[in-house]
């Protein structure tokens, strides 16, 4: 049922049609075809099955009188041609039933809770049709049709049905609705909800399991997305926290473990059949070029995966990647649209459309959380955390910190929560435990706690903390728990004073090189920005030079373009003689400036002026020497960014410089006056 709604939700039912429509609908189509869309229709919904336990009673009434009129058709259909008053009649019965069935898959892409809430709309709704079709029943001209007696009867008992209502079934939703909203209440007055009654709730809503319960918290936090309900949302928002408690009191101990869907990389084994096809080029994001997973419309009109785009934000930069037009704001507006069509290439493609890196920290959706929702996830915060202190199981353990894990995304003042209930000292031995799921559950829920500044606080302060960080990194059970690891990292970094701890660190500067030389794209990805971000400060560059970060970023420059950052930002901080000291380094970046990517051809032009600035005319001389590099930066400043336009002026005057300098005898390559001249560049 749950896969049901979810479908449904993806491709939601399309309007009935008017009443209008029925006399276009009469022109192209016989009485025969008329009769079998009936027929079909009434079966249909003669086999819908009910939502939601609570809404068994009406949809049961509605299936009842569709099996009476399923036979009714089927006995219709050995009829010749039906008098023109019927054929009218029936015709306008086949649009009743059409909205009928557009209810049903409206209410099957609901949330149960929305459902519950709603529940008196679609009551009204069913009993407003049920009256139209009795009316219709009521027109219809039986005598002319010569029906069998017993076909006459299931007529009229449908028509009678069709007017009678069903005050009970009512009665018992509203009783049902007051009772969770009554419960949300007590929420915002800090009463803790008591188990047994939070589990009869949920059991009449028809929530018995975590999947279930996952479910309902997805599908409810979509709905609250697309604002489908306004009158509704601030009871949805509680109802998502409330949902998020329930599950952990009630279902924790039933949650299975998490699957990795990363899976590890093995260069011994290349199963060529198991690759996933090519999307299309405008399904991948121009920034990282991967799938797009969540498309987001930047201030320029570009599209790009809101992950990469806020990435490319984070690290300072204000202007379109794609354009270099400067943004006159940073706000991303989701591209539904390109997000549904992206989604039905997966589906038909058998690719798996959830986030590509799933255990990364998600941005909550764009709602303003009420007393009820806060409350319900100090709640869930605190009984996790008690009960991760108590929990000497290791499969127990295991499950509460995924639930931490999980709960840890779902925004900054849960976080809060997670981090003043105590979790951080929980979780740092965690990292060095010998099950690989408990051990990628801790770090993935430290890295979700640290986008908080005070859990960035918590985790610095924590004893061991940076040390079972390292280990995660050096000697985690998989490369996802490796890379987040490396991610925390980045993430402690923002911060100025720890970026300068982290970077004194040998261990961590040790670890973060190893998982760029030796990790699969994505692990290097991370360890790389991860670079980028310890390289900012001058005093680490040092300690990431003798560690070998020139080098490990010179070897992946041509697969992330991350990498050519980072040897921009360690040539403009006491790095630039290192990196020229490394064979071909030179040949590499001005080959990146002619083949990488818009950010990366910018970034080489700024790490090649910086090493001509820093070491001197030697450098000018082996960018010179390279085949086609003048048609390189006179391209790069025709449609370069801004910043990349200018760095390849610079680049060019200090070529020209050096160049008119070879042709004077007295003014060899190497002298001081050249270098001169190329410095002022």
């Amino acid at each position: 049922m749950a896969n049901a709604r979810n479908a449904a939700a993806a491709s939601p039912p399309p309007p009935p049609p008017p009443p209008s429509s029925s006399s276009s609908y009469s022109s192209s189509a016989s009485d025969g075809e008329i009769l079998r869309s009936l027929h079909r229709l009434a079966r249909d919904l003669a086999a819908a099955e009910a939502p939601a336990p609570f809404l068994e009673t009406v949809f049961a009434a509605v299936s009842r009188r569709a099996k009476l009129l399923a036979a009714v058709f089927d006995d219709l259909l050995r009829c010749g041609r039906l008098p023109r008053s019927a054929s009218l009649c029936l015709r306008e019965v086949l649009l009743v039933l059409q909205r009928f069935k557009a209810v049903v898959a409206d209410c099957s892409a609901r949330s149960r809770m929305r459902l519950l809430l709603q529940a008196d709309e679609v009551a009204a709704r069913v009993r407003e049709l049920q009256h139209d079709l009795a009316t219709l029943l009521d027109l219809l001209p039986v005598p002319e049709l010569g029906l069998a007696d017993d076909v006459v009867d299931l007529l009229a008992l449908a028509s009678r049905q069709c007017r009678r209502s069903s005050p009970s079934a009512d009665a018992a939703e509203h009783e049902l609705k007051t009772g969770v909203l009554a419960l949300i209440q007590e929420v915002e007055r800090e009463i803790v909800p008591e188990r047994e009654r939070l589990e009869g709730i949920l059991e009449e809503v028809g929530i018995n399991d975590p999947a279930c319960c996952s479910d309902e918290i997805e599908t409810l936090e979509r709905e609250i997305g697309d604002r489908v309900a306004e009158r509704w949302t601030s009871a949805m928002i509680a109802l998502v926290g409330l949902l998020r408690y329930a599950k952990c009191v009630l279902f924790t101990a039933a949650t299975p473990r998490p699957m990795d869907t990363k899976v590890d990389v093995d260069d011994d084994d290349d199963d060529d059949d198991a690759e996933p096809p090519s999307p299309p080029p405008d399904f991948r994001c121009p920034i990282s070029l991967d799938l797009m997973r969540d498309p987001v419309v930047s201030a320029s009109g570009q599209t790009y995966d809101r992950e990469s785009i806020t990435r490319w934000f984070g690290s300072g930069k204000s202007t379109c990647p794609k354009t270099g037009q400067v943004l006159a704001n940073l706000e991303l507006v989701p591209n539904k649209a390109l997000k549904n069509l992206i989604s039905r290439w997966c589906r038909e493609n058998g690719v798996a459309m959830e986030s590509s890196e799933p255990s990364k920290p998600e941005p909550a959706p764009v709602v303003t959380a009420n007393k009820a929702a806060l409350e319900a996830a100090r709640m869930t915060a605190s009984f996790l955390v008690k009960k991760l202190s108590v929990s000497f199981s290791p499969a127990a353990a295991n499950r509460v910190v995924h639930e931490i894990r999980q709960l840890a995304r779902s925004g900054n003042d849960t976080r809060a929560f997670i981090g003043e209930a105590g979790a951080v000292p929980l979780l740092v031995p965690l990292l060095h435990s010998d099950d690989t799921a408990t051990q990628l559950n801790a770090v993935t829920a430290l890295l979700n706690l640290s986008i908080l500044d005070a859990n960035k606080k918590r985790i610095m302060h924590a004893e061991g903390a940076v040390e079972a960080i390292c280990h995660a990194m050096g000697s985690g059970a998989t490369w996802r728990a490796k890379e987040n690891a490396a991610a925390t990292v980045l993430s402690l970094a923002s911060v100025h004073s720890y970026r300068r701890r982290l970077g004194r660190n040998p261990r961590v500067v040790e670890r973060v090189v190893h998982l760029v030389r030796t990790g699969p794209s994505s692990t290097k990805k991370d360890a790389l920005a991860a670079l980028l971000c310890l390289s900012g400060e001058r005093e680490n560059v040092g300690k990431l030079v003798e560690a070998g970060a020139a080098e490990a970023a010179l070897s992946a420059i041509s697969e992330e373009e991350t990498a050519v950052a980072v040897l921009a930002s360690l040539a403009k901080r006491g790095g630039a003689e290192a990196i020229v000291n490394i064979d071909g380094a030179v040949v590499r970046l001005v080959a990146e400036l002619r083949r990488g990517t818009e950010w990366s051809r910018e970034c080489a032009a700024a790490a090649l002026v910086l090493l001509c600035r820093r070491v001197g005319a030697a450098v000018v001389a082996q960018v010179m020497s390279v085949s086609g590099v003048e048609w390189a930066i006179w391209e790069l400043m025709a449609t370069g960014t801004e910043r990349a336009r200018r760095k390849a002026a610079s680049l060019g005057r200090a070529c020209r410089r050096w160049a008119a300098a070879e042709q004077t005898a007295e003014y060899p390559a190497t002298s001081d006056v050249t270098t001169t001249a190329i410095t002022a560049s």
